[in-house]
């Protein structure tokens, strides 16, 4: 994985967007879209939606071919994958084994490989670059996380009715929301409310 920045700007259906920084990309990845009530956040409608997202930093991975419809329907698969395997571990529950076997398919193919630059300063990836190789290194990213040290600090937001996961990178680990801008201050405003409302 690149080192660049993780996060990315999420847009609510309801009007309004925030920064949110899931701490690492495969997670970023998870909240693109989804099933059932959250196909109301979809954002990857067209084979073209998936590879502009993934030429965004911190990826950066332009394809050299376009996208099939068959590579968004893996790309989509994937990403259900990584999210339930991402809110079973927050919760202390088994991965799903579907979850597993997805992430591993996904993992199995080759990644993308990275190439320096003749300025030697720089590097991208080596062409050819195709969606195959990029979801593999998603894969790849979410394996290291749910095996690594960082394992333990995959959360969900402490937000009643917010289901945004992250790993919790800060230092100290005390991380409970998905943004302070957004439920962060939310959860702020109601605390002082009911403070305000119970002084006498």
């Amino acid at each position: 994985m690149r080192a660049s920045a993780t996060g990315r700007t999420l847009h609510d259906p309801k009007g309004g967007s925030f920064w949110f920084d899931a701490g690492a990309v495969c997670l970023d990845f998870a909240h693109t879209g989804g099933e059932g009530p959250y196909a109301v956040f979809e954002s990857l409608h067209e084979p073209a939606d998936l590879a502009e997202w993934l030429a965004h930093p911190s990826i950066a991975a332009v394809m050299t071919a376009p996208l099939t419809v068959h590579e968004l329907t893996a790309a989509k698969a994937l990403r259900q994958a990584i999210w339930d395997a991402a809110h079973a571990r927050a919760a202390h529950r088994p991965l799903p084994a579907e979850a597993i076997e997805t992430i591993n398919r996904a993992a199995a193919a080759a990644p993308l490989v990275p190439e320096l630059a003749a300025d030697g300063t720089t590097a991208g990836w080596a062409p050819p670059v195709r969606a195959a190789q990029a979801l593999s290194t998603l894969a790849r990213e979410m394996i290291e996380l749910l095996s690594g040290p960082l394992s333990g600090r995959i959360r969900e937001c402490a937000s009643d009715n917010c289901p945004l996961v992250f790993v919790d990178t800060s230092r100290p680990g005390a991380r409970r929301w998905c943004a302070m801008e957004r439920c962060g201050n939310r959860h702020k405003l109601r605390a002082r409310r009911a403070r305000q409302a119970t002084d006498p």
